[in-house]
């Protein structure tokens, strides 16, 4: 009696692209991907904050809300009462930041307010992507790193001695090694070029909110170099109060 064939072995794409498309599934839908977008200011949201911020009924944000939590792409802190959502951690938060990086741009139209239209470019100009700095200001501040040997792109991003010093002289710490990278290329969604990630670009970005160099606007993740900070940057990088003043049009 013939033996049965036996059965290949379950490829990696078998294993592994059932989930893939499950987290397609949740990203598909507008609302949930703009909970996602605005939770990359790094910090945890109501679902009141997030209804308002996405213009949907609190009932449809709980909805969208506990969809994102099961699937795993958003993790729950409950206090008394209050139930707080965020990013379930950053390597959803890099995950969402790519996507928007490679999605088509929106076309213009005459629907758009004014205020939308500032909000947007606001956030081009400079923003929080999870922990570190994004947008124009976070680019031009990558390639002036580089300029300077701060820090080299060859053989993997990594920061130079001369970095090293650099920080130092900022009293910026260098974190202690972790599972994440030290520093790493994240690709900007609105300049499409990269800015810095990981432990030193998440430690570059904190201690310039706590030093004043630079300031959140409101609770979205915009964020505006001070003058302090314009100062400093222009010292330290050379760059110009152009690229460090948004454009007031």
């Amino acid at each position: 009696m013939a033996r049965p064939a036996r059965r290949p072995a379950a490829s990696r794409a078998d294993q592994e692209g059932p989930g893939l498309a499950s987290v397609a599934r949740l990203l598909a839908d507008g609302t949930r991907a703009t909970f996602c977008l605005a939770l990359l200011d790094g910090r945890a949201w109501t679902p009141t904050e997030l209804a308002r911020h996405a213009g949907v009924a609190p009932s449809t944000a709980t909805e969208h809300l506990n969809a994102l939590v099961t699937g795993g792409l958003l993790a729950e802190e409950r206090q008394g009462r209050h139930r707080y959502v965020r990013l379930a951690d950053q390597q959803i938060a890099e995950l969402i930041e790519n996507l928007a990086a490679v999605a088509p741009p929106r076309p213009a139209t005459a629907a758009r307010t004014l205020s939308a239209d500032n909000r947007r470019r606001a956030l081009a100009h400079a923003r929080t992507c999870y922990d570190h700095l994004a947008g124009q200001v976070g680019v031009a501040i990558a390639d002036a790193m580089t300029a300077r040997d701060l820090v080299d792109w060859n053989r993997g991003l990594h920061l130079t001695p001369a970095g090293e010093q650099w920080l130092a002289d900022l009293a910026i710490a260098i974190p202690p090694t972790t599972k994440r990278p030290a520093l790493r290329p994240c690709l900007d969604w609105t300049e499409r070029r990269p800015h810095l990630a990981g432990a030193i670009g998440a430690a570059l970005c904190a201690h310039a909110l706590k030093a004043g160099w630079i300031r959140r606007v409101g609770t979205t993740r915009a964020v505006i170099v001070t003058p302090a900070g314009r100062e400093l940057l222009g010292a330290r990088l050379g760059l110009s109060e152009a690229v460090l003043t948004p454009d007031p049009h």
